[in-house]
């Protein structure tokens, strides 16, 4: 059987803001965007094989939580990227702050905190 991770799916406060810029950040695409269940409103952003669907329920007010402290909650997402130097430049450039670089065997990485406080691991493997 071959498997493959299709997408993640992430609550926001602004799925279409967090959508564009993801898609610029990373050169990804919008591949879907509309009603979703509860009255909320999602995003498809990524690649033609795997993306993040950015989902806002609808009518409800959204909380925050530590991450690394809440059993089942969102550390981190990983995207890996061909030119880790290029990427971080356009991380600055969006007005983030990297942090956490770190050289280990295969590759290379750094991270950021993105809208809604979610965590961005960008790892590059050449």
């Amino acid at each position: 059987m071959t498997t493959r991770l299709e997408h993640v799916n992430i609550a926001v406060t602004d799925p279409k803001a967090t959508a564009t810029l993801l898609a610029d950040l990373f050169d990804w695409h919008i591949r879907w965007e509309g009603a979703a269940m509860g009255d909320g409103y999602a995003v498809h952003v990524g690649t033609d094989s795997a993306y993040l669907a950015l989902y806002r329920p609808g009518g409800k007010t959204l909380g925050t939580v530590a991450r690394h402290s809440v059993e089942g909650g969102l550390n981190h997402i990983g995207v890996v990227v061909a030119d880790l130097d290029a990427a971080e430049r356009r991380v600055i450039d969006a007005g983030f702050v990297p942090h956490e670089h770190a050289d280990y065997e295969p590759g290379r990485r750094f991270y950021f905190d993105g809208p809604d406080g979610v965590e961005y691991e960008v790892v590059s493997y050449a």
